[in-house]
């Protein structure tokens, strides 16, 4: 109890802020003080209270982290079942995959099957390499986890580049497909392509034996792999009737048999609707959010990684490394102005994005008229003109354009190669004058793109003129399209002689889909790449967003690419399909996921995600089971694809 005292004592001996005396001491205590220590103290307890911009980025990282470990431990915790469970709960029972549906039905294997996939799909993965891949032997430098994206940078553009004048590795450099079903059944952790298509077919009692994955090296031009029928060096040397002999059904999922518009942005600024938009979007934050930036595809912004501040070029290398690849030239636009357009019309003319019935070829729609009247009240668009520089010149009459040609201009008075680094494109040995000289030409169709590429790309171009053609046959008995060249042009070369087989385009729908640019010159075009897309470009009278102009389609691909040749170029005994293989038209309409659930979705008709839409599978998997397309009821068409192809003037 003594003790108890004693601390009470000493408790109340202490002075207190009650007590007068106490304060008086304090404040005598304070004024000892100086005043400027005063401050210093202040401003040192604030900065230690302020939150920095990099304690934000790390706290905004560790939260990711946090939360994806937790959220891949639940994954790994919950049964198998969960997700079907709570999928059912909210959207009621969830139909039966097709392979389980069609194996109720008693469809069982009947025809191989072969996946050949499509370009920038397949796994590629390095045999032999310089010093700096050492550890990398058979390990993926296309496809999988792209670690060595971030591991090694230079280093993956250099062993991914081809020989600029060759078109193959280059010296101390092999890089090969993925063998095997692995090639292409997911081209990233969880981002299925095949996989699905696989497993469906698995189900119905597939397996390696009778489905096989054809993989190759799809930076390579055509040439250097083989074609089946041609007389050996050049082909397979199968002969004339192989086809006829061993394919019953070719089935062309998304596939740009007439090029797509995207791919002239890709080799002639190396960006797109998505790139040029996350160029804007991060250009407007400051530099303590740069760490989020997103990576789509083929490259990171402009204007980001562009900066002087990283001194990254990220776009340069990606243009230097994608201009060696010969497949991206296979992807430019065949048909020229016949079959794109030109300055004044395009087949897509009164496009309107709206909800649209199943139509054939045979059948008309209550409605038509009235989806006319409702296009006719919108702004004409000109989707002829690929590339227009400025808003104006895409929406001005032709007549009004004046034209500067700038096939004559000459190049030179370049900046100096130190100045741009150790990143050096063909816009750099332009100079100012043929910069300028490329936008005064102001609007660009498909006819005079390629103009522009073999102007702004001499030595990309010379390579792909050896390997590509883009135009259309006057005639096809001419032996000159027996070259290897015309070869992978519908609109240059004939079908095999297969009246037996059948050829199915099988596509998305119902997406905005690029179709054409509204460009600018950069203000640092002395060392960057000089064009952009304006993505100050919006019109809401028309489908302009962001400096692109959108048609119909799968988001990659136009309707018109993926459906002409079957709606009208090949069907029927024509001279490109002498024989008259039947074809179809498989259209899939686009809808959303309803739900994160639901993942990519059973019903999407986007460019990839196709590849697990239920009824696209069940189509593939009944005529594998040995079905033809009239079993499959014929056509299925929700597009103006019919339309589209009656506007176009080709000699059939």
């Amino acid at each position: 109890m003594s003790l108890i005292r004693r601390r009470k004592q000493n408790e109340t001996s202490r002075p207190t802020r009650s007590d007068p005396s106490s304060i008086d001491k304090e404040d005598d205590n304070k004024k000892k003080i100086p005043a400027k220590d005063q401050n210093a103290e202040e401003i040192a307890l604030k900065k230690l209270r302020k939150w920095s911009c990099i304690d934000s980025c790390c706290w905004l990282i560790g939260s990711i982290c946090v939360t994806w470990w937790f959220l891949l431990f639940l994954y790994n915790a919950i049964p198998a079942s969960f997700n079907q469970y709570v999928t059912e709960a909210i959207t009621g029972p969830v139909p039966d995959p097709p392979g389980v549906k069609l194996k109720k039905e008693g469809l069982t294997v009947k025809h191989p099957v072969v996946f050949v996939p499509g370009i920038v799909t397949g796994g590629l993965e390095l045999w032999e390499g310089h010093q700096c891949a050492e550890g990398l032997f058979r390990k993926r430098l296309w496809g999988g986890t792209f670690g060595e994206v971030y591991k090694r940078p230079l280093c993956w553009v250099e062993h991914m580049s081809l020989d600029n004048e060759t078109g193959l590795d280059p010296s101390g450099i092999r890089v090969r497909p993925v063998s095997g079903l692995v090639a292409a059944d997911y081209f990233a952790p969880g981002y299925f392509v095949w996989a699905v298509l696989i497993a469906n077919l698995a189900r119905i009692g597939y397996e390696e034996k009778t489905m096989s994955m054809a993989a190759y090296d799809w930076r390579i031009s055509f040439q250097n792999t083989e074609w089946v029928e041609a007389p050996a060096p050049m082909g397979g040397g199968g002969g004339p009737d192989w086809c006829a002999k061993h394919i019953k059904t070719v089935m062309n999922i998304g596939g740009p048999f007439l090029g797509v518009p995207k791919a002239v942005g890709g080799l002639f600024s190396a960006e797109a609707k998505d790139i040029a938009v996350i160029s804007v979007r991060l250009s407007e934050v400051r530099l303590c959010s740069y760490a989020s930036s997103s990576y789509k595809y083929r490259a990171t912004a402009p204007g980001f990684l562009d900066n002087d501040i990283f001194r990254l070029q990220t776009l340069q290398h990606v243009m230097r490394m994608t201009r060696t690849w010969d497949s991206t030239m296979s992807m430019l636009p065949k048909g020229g102005d016949t079959i794109w357009g030109g300055l004044d019309w395009s087949p897509e003319e009164g496009y309107t994005p709206s909800k649209r019935k199943q139509r054939n070829n045979d059948t008309q729609i209550a409605n038509e008229d009235e989806s006319e009247v409702v296009a006719s009240q919108r702004k004409h668009v000109n989707f002829g003109r690929i590339i227009s520089f400025g808003k104006d010149i895409a929406e001005a009459p032709s007549s009004q354009i004046d034209m500067i040609d700038f096939r004559g201009a000459v190049k030179g008075n370049s900046v100096a190669n130190n100045t741009c680094r150790d990143v050096w494109t063909e816009y750099h040995e332009m100079g100012y004058e043929g910069i300028k000289a490329v936008a005064e030409y102001k609007a660009y169709t498909a006819e005079s793109i390629l103009d522009l590429l073999h102007f702004v790309a001499p030595k990309l171009m010379a390579r792909g003129s050896a390997h590509f053609s883009y135009g259309i046959a006057d005639n096809l008995d001419d032996p000159k399209y027996r070259h290897y060249k015309y070869w992978s042009n519908p609109l240059e070369t004939t079908l095999p002689n297969a009246p037996d087989m059948e050829i199915f385009s099988m596509y998305g729908v119902g997406i905005p889909t690029e179709r054409a640019y509204v460009y600018k010159l950069t203000p640092s075009a002395d060392c960057y790449i000089p064009f952009q897309i304006d993505t100050s470009a919006d019109d809401d009278d028309t489908p302009l967003k962001d400096g692109v102009y959108a048609v119909d389609g799968d988001e990659t691909v136009p309707v018109l690419s993926a459906g002409f040749m079957c709606a009208k170029g090949w069907r029927g005994k024509t001279r490109f399909n002498p024989s008259g293989i039947r074809t179809y038209l498989r259209e899939y309409e686009h809808s959303p996921p309803a739900n994160l659930l639901e993942g990519r979705g059973t019903q999407s008709g986007a460019h990839v995600d196709i590849m697990g839409n239920f009824q696209l599978i069940e189509d593939i998997i009944r005529v594998a089971a040995g079905a033809r397309g009239e079993d499959l009821g014929g056509d299925q068409v929700h597009s103006d694809i019919f339309k589209m192809s009656e506007k176009i003037n080709l000699q059939l």
